[in-house]
Formats: structure tokens, C-alpha cells, sequence
């Protein structure tokens, strides 16, 4: 849910911060979520009947699609066409989605650094470029460099999506609910009296309560 919805890594404050005072916030949070549900069902359909027609194993996150997909695009009729443009589609998702994600970064250098945008844009890139590379490396010439027991690849998987996602996402909640000016908060997503208690009691106290549950449960 972390990894779908993008939260706790910045991506909904860069496209937040370029939405109008116009924009109802509540309801376009709402949009994105029914449609990502939507998708993610949709595609669940569609891929994993495929996998288990092959008899594979579903696995997990970057495990099913780089591991376990190009398996069962092997084994099928025309796999090697769909395969392709399937592939080609996450490149652009990729691509799309590295833009926002690299928008949080390069402001915090810009703002913290000396670094123009140019140049926080060209550093931040170099390095992600250099960990997308030894993740790849890590399945082939590196694959006997483990830390902790694990390749690279699965490494800055397990921190990012069982810690770093969590984590941030439960410091983001606290320092909403908690830290910023409330009647600013409820002026922006227009709530009524009522409404904004509901939002006080979730944010303050229930949501970080299961976002602590969640990073738990990672542990295990």
C-alpha cells in the first residue's frame, strides 16, 4: 500500500505542492485511491493467473516482476511480444515516477546545499544511477557480496519498503496530526466540525497506531 499509493517517500508532497488553492484535496486523495485499487485488482487478474498456470511461485514486490514474470512470458504463446510491451510499460512508469521522487531530493539539496537545481538534479541522479547499477550487478558479477545476509538488490529492498516507507510515512502522520497549525490543516481540506474530529482522532492516534503495526509486522 506504501509502494502503490506512494506514501512516505515524497512523491504526493511534489505533486501536492503544484495543485491550485482550487483543488478539493480530500476528494483528489480519494480518486487515487479508488483507482489504484482498481488497477492493482485489475492487474492482479490478469498477472497472477498467468503465474499460476505455469506453475510458479508468486512472490514478492521486484521478485514477481523480474524474476517470475519473464519466466511465464517464456512459457506462453506470444509471450515474447508481451513480454516486451510489458515491459516497455513499467519503463515508463518508471520513468515517470523517478521524476516526482527525484523532485524531494533535489529540493532538499537546493535548500541545504549550495548546489543549484542543475547541478542537485545531475548529483542526485549519478548517484541513484550508481545504486540502480549495483542492484543490477548484484544478480550476476556481485552476487556473492551479501550484507547482512543479502544481495544488494534485496538489501535496499528490505530497508525501503519494510523500514524507510513505514517510518517515513508514521513521522509524516505525527508531524501532521501533531506539529502543524491545525486550523490551517482544516481550512485546506474544508472540513466540517464533525469531519475534522474524525480526521483528529485517525491521524492523532489510530493511523499511527497501524503504521506501527505495519513496520512491525515487517520485522517478522
Amino acid at each position: 500500500a506504501f509502494f502503490s499509493l506512494s506514501l512516505g517517500m515524497g512523491i504526493m508532497m511534489a505533486y501536492g505542492s503544484y495543485l491550485g488553492s482550487d483543488v478539493n484535496l480530500l476528494s483528489t486523495a480519494r480518486t487515487v485511491v479508488i483507482l489504484d485499487v482498481i488497477v492493482a485488482m485489475l492487474s492482479g487478474m490478469a498477472i497472477f493467473p498467468l503465474v499460476f498456470a505455469n506453475g510458479l511461485q508468486p512472490g514478492e514486490g521486484p521478485g514477481l516482476i523480474f524474476v517470475t514474470l519473464p519466466i511465464a512470458f517464456g512459457n506462453m504463446a506470444g509471450g515474447t511480444v508481451l513480454g516486451v510491451l510489458f515491459f516497455i510499460f513499467l519503463t515508463f512508469a518508471a520513468l515517470t515516477s523517478s521524476i516526482s521522487l527525484l523532485e524531494p531530493t533535489v529540493e532538499l539539496l537546493e535548500e541545504k546545499t549550495p548546489l543549484g537545481r542543475k547541478s542537485a538534479t545531475i548529483l542526485s541522479s549519478l548517484v541513484i544511477w550508481a545504486l540502480g547499477i549495483a542492484c543490477i550487478l548484484s544478480f550476476n558479477e556481485w552476487a556473492e557480496v551479501k550484507l547482512f545476509g543479502k544481495n544488494i538488490f534485496d538489501l535496499l529492498d528490505y530497508l525501503t519498503s519494510k523500514i524507510m516507507l513505514p517510518v517515513t510515512g508514521l513521522g509524516t502522520v505525527i508531524f501532521g496530526a501533531w506539529m502543524m497549525n491545525q486550523k490551517r490543516i482544516r481550512e485546506e481540506l474544508n472540513l466540517s466540525d464533525f469531519w475534522f474530529s474524525v480526521w483528529t482522532v485517525l491521524t492523532r492516534y489510530i493511523v499511527p497506531v497501524a503504521v506501527i503495526i505495519i513496520l512491525v509486522y515487517g520485522f517478522l
